[in-house]
């Protein structure tokens, strides 16, 4: 079984986290950086280290952390298309 499908079925997913943060020379000047990655929802043990490497090596001081997360694994969706194009 691929080890990818069966880290999902352990409560992995893909988290993203948009971390605003400042820097030292320019603290009027309000920054972002998005981080992805697979993690352990609620925890976020890989977020964490992350963020504890930012504090002890990068200089920018975090103003927030937004994080949102998806499941790998989840019922099959579809819509119905509304419109229907012909194009020569």
């Amino acid at each position: 079984m691929d080890r990818s499908f069966v880290v999902q079925l352990d409560g992995y997913r893909v988290t993203t986290a948009e971390i605003f943060y400042w820097m030292p020379d320019h603290q009027h000047i309000l920054q972002s950086f998005i981080w992805q990655n697979i993690d352990l929802a609620p925890k976020f043990p890989n977020l964490t280290r992350f963020l504890e490497f930012w504090q002890e090596n990068i200089q920018a001081k975090v103003h927030r952390v937004q994080v949102s997360n998806a499941l790998f694994v989840k019922p099959a969706t579809f819509r119905f298309a509304g419109n229907l194009y012909q194009v020569h």
